[in-house]
């Protein structure tokens, strides 16, 4: 056998020989230290050890996995072989593999042609399995969750930026509280028909008559001055709904603000579907994105999240994620998660 020997120190694999030549180089792994030496993160040994390339002191792949302290370890060379196998280079995201870490990732991966050597970064990846527990507002770049029969689901993670230009409401109107909805009996009719607040109560396709708006509507103009009513929307979303309607209520007023046009998301299991750009709702197009009110510190599952990202995608349309304390006034944080395949 002639492959090089490495020895562990101080939690690293260093190899000497020609391993700056074989191994950095050539392929991307490790990094340099004096003369043609290299030291390998323990998941860059592994990888090596597991294709034959590489020797351990006296340690088969079996043993050198098993040594590893750290329960997050095999996960984490799950990610780190797939991606190898599909062509990428990618490096630790530690002091000394890679300039300025990112905090929150597990590797750098590379474009494809590139390396640890020009840091033509593609992904800054955080890896997480099935089980664990995720703060949205953390996420960065893009996310590999591997589930119990060690597949591997990349995602991508976006702040993206909802602007819209859809039509506003600025005149008043009259309304009455019926339990959780308001109704406008004698309503201007640019309300529905050019700032798409509400139903007809007899029908989308109707000519006129009463519109019905629901308790998020209602309060958002109430607080806007823009609808009298016989009492106040507010409490009312609060006695049926809590805090949740609080938030809701904050993320719809932001969407509002920015131009978005905001409705219910119920038969998408979210609390919004979204629309940028509505002049008329007689040439309303395709909802563009699906929105969920979250707390700020809101912590999800890699199986919420797929649930949430695979019910946007049959539909035709972006998951973002609203975070948001409600009683802060600040703008809710946005995310957007979609799949990503490397």
């Amino acid at each position: 056998m002639n492959e090089p020997q490495g020895r562990i120190e101080d939690g690293v694999v260093r190899v000497a020989g020609d391993a700056r030549q074989r191994y950095y180089d050539s392929r991307g792994y490790g990094r340099p230290l004096d003369g043609n030496e290299i030291a390998l993160a323990p998941v860059e040994a592994a990888h090596l050890l597991y294709r034959g390339d590489l020797r351990v002191e006296d340690m088969n792949f079996p043993a050198f996995v098993q040594g590893i302290e750290d329960p997050t370890f095999f996960v984490r060379y799950l990610v780190y072989a797939d991606l190898r196998e599909r062509g990428f280079y990618l490096s630790p995201a530690r002091e000394g593999w890679v300039p300025d870490p990112p905090a929150e990732a597990q590797f750098v991966v590379y474009e494809r042609g590139s390396g640890p050597w020009d840091d033509d970064r593609l992904y800054e990846l955080r890896v997480s399995g099935e089980r664990e527990s995720l703060s949205l507002t953390r996420l960065r770049g893009a996310l590999a969750v591997v589930d119990e029969e060690s597949e591997v689901t990349y995602f991508q993670i976006d702040r993206p930026d909802l602007e819209g230009s859809s039509a506003e409401f600025s005149r008043s109107a009259e309304a009455d509280l019926l339990a959780d909805r308001a109704v406008v009996w004698d309503p201007p009719e640019e309300l529905f028909s050019r700032a798409f607040y509400g139903q007809p109560l007899a029908g989308r396709d109707s000519d006129g008559g009463p519109i019905q708006l629901s308790l998020l509507e209602a309060a958002f103009l109430d607080r806007r001055g823009l609808l009298s009513v016989d009492g106040t929307p507010l409490e009312r979303g609060r006695a049926v709904e809590g805090d949740r309607f609080e938030r809701r209520l904050a993320v719809y007023a932001a969407l509002r603000e920015r131009g978005v046009v905001p409705k219910t998301g119920f038969k998408f299991g979210a609390d919004f579907r979204v629309y940028s750009d509505v002049g008329s709702v007689d040439d309303l197009g395709h909802s563009e994105s699906l929105v969920r009110a979250l707390p700020l510190d809101h912590v999800s599952s890699p199986r919420e999240l797929a649930l949430d990202v695979r019910l946007a995608h049959g539909v035709r349309k972006r998951m973002v994620f609203a975070l948001t304390d409600a009683n802060d006034g600040t703008e809710p944080t946005w995310i957007s998660v979609g799949r990503l395949t490397p």
